[in-house]
Parts: C-alpha cells; structure tokens; sequence
C-alpha cells in the first residue's frame, strides 16, 4: 500500500507499507542517489517471515515532493520523525543504508531514538563520508565536488559511472539499466544538494546517542564507504554487532542477498 505523508507545507513524503498488520516494523531508508524500490528484495522477503517493512522515498526522491532546499541531515532526520508519528509506529527497527544510515543515526541523536528499539546501519556513509585533517577515511571532498559537477552537467552518465563502484559482483544489464533508472527518478538538484550533505556533515558527535542494539552490515570490498567506516562505527557505538559481506560491496543487500535478509531478520528476532 503507497500513501503520502505530508511532513511540512508543500513536501510529502512518499510511503510504501507492506504488511502493515503486523507489530514487527523495519522502516528503510534509501542511499543516495536510489529510493525505497532499492529494497525491492528485501520487501518481497521480509513480509512473508512476518515483518512490516515501510519504505519511504526521501524528499526530492523517487515519488516525494522536490522542495528546493531541505536536504541537510537534521531537517531529512526531522521529515522521518513525522512519518513515524503519523503512522504511530512503536518499537521499530530503523534500517538505513550508506546517506540513509548515515541520517538514520542523526535521526537516532536528534530525536532521542525515538520510537526506535533497534538500528542497522547498512554500508552506512558514517560516522564522515569525506576525508579531513583528523579523519584519513573516505573520499575526498574534490571527489565529491566532481560528483556534483557531474550531476550538473551529465546526470545519467554520473549515474552509470557511479553504479559501476556500487556492486561488486556481475550484474546482468537488465539490473543495472533498473537501478539507473532509480536515480534518474531523482530530481537533479535533490541528488546534489545531497551530495553537499555527505561532503560536509560529521556525525562522530553523534554516536554516543544510540543506546539500542546496533547491526552494522558493511561489505568488505564496498568502494563508496570503506569497510573501515563500518569498523569506526561498531568501535564507537556502545551494544553494536559488525557484520561482515566478504563478497560485497556497497550494495550488499544485492551482491549477497540472502545471507543479507537472513542476517538482518536474525537480528530483528
């Protein structure tokens, strides 16, 4: 079942629930530049082991609105705290992969881990998706100022150039033209306001705020976040897990994708 959920005047957030009587709740949220169809496999899964899986697109993604601004984590965090008070969700797992995951934790500092019993953090662009003086970890902000460039000047080829680092295993051309096509469905300003976002934001300040039980699931060969963020993470979040995908990279939740629906229902019990 797809709705709207209207976060702020003039932006709604679309919202794909699945299985919505059941009381075991997942809400995903998508990496950039992708949305909620990322997880299709995840959702033709899950639901059949008795979960409710909810996906939303966020704003200028996918089926939501396409305000101009809005695309810092705080006010993303903040259009995630409505949909989850809308639909009165409770104890939830919040399941958020590469700017999701990153959003997800500052959802999880900012909010006080509202309503949330559990995180995953899947390939997470966390705890800083660039380089800096104190953090020799990621890429580089001229790489992600050439991202932009990219997506300025020649979006699709920005796009297929990038899904090329995403996955690490063969993929047939039928798959890769499907998940272009998820970006495509981007408006162009959303996907690089939001690179500005992973450029610039820091969420080490941000970690010691979750206190639930925490899976990290980060593929071992991932070429957009370094295996090594994932290891940062589970060392600086109190009651975490780190699970590795030796054959993955950064789309784990494809390159192995039933060890990841078996791991992630594992955790969720």
């Amino acid at each position: 079942m797809g709705y709207y959920v209207k976060v702020e005047k003039g932006v709604n957030i679309y919202v794909e629930d699945i299985n919505s009587s059941s009381n075991k709740t997942i809400l995903f949220i998508h990496g950039w530049p992708a949305n909620h169809q990322m997880f299709e496999y995840q959702f033709d899964f899950l639901p059949a082991m008795g979960y409710r899986c909810i996906g939303i697109d966020i704003r200028g993604f996918g089926k939501s609105s396409r305000p101009w601004d809005g695309y810092s984590y705080n006010r993303v965090a903040d259009d995630i705290r409505v949909v989850i008070d809308t639909l009165q969700l409770e104890d939830i797992t919040l399941a958020g992969h590469s700017m999701g995951g990153a959003i997800s934790i500052r959802y999880m500092a900012r909010h006080r881990e509202h309503k949330v019993s559990k995180l995953a953090l899947i390939g997470a662009a966390a705890p800083v998706f660039t380089k800096r003086p104190n953090f020799p970890y990621g890429m580089t902000k001229d790489e992600v100022n050439q991202l932009i460039k990219a997506t300025y000047t020649d979006r699709p080829k920005m796009l297929s150039d990038f899904g090329d680092i995403f996955f690490a295993r063969y993929l047939t051309k039928s798959f890769i033209d499907w998940f272009q096509g998820l970006g495509l469905m981007a408006s162009g300003n959303a996907t690089a306001k939001c690179l500005t976002s992973l450029r610039d934001e820091d969420l080490r300040n941000d970690l010691s705020f979750i206190q639930v039980p925490t899976a990290i699931l980060h593929g071992k060969q991932d070429k957009v976040c370094p295996f090594v963020l994932g290891e940062l993470l589970h060392s600086s979040i109190k009651n975490s897990i780190l699970i590795p995908f030796e054959f993955s990279g950064h789309g784990l939740f494809y390159c192995e994708l039933e060890k990841f629906n078996q791991e992630l229902a594992n955790f969720i019990g």
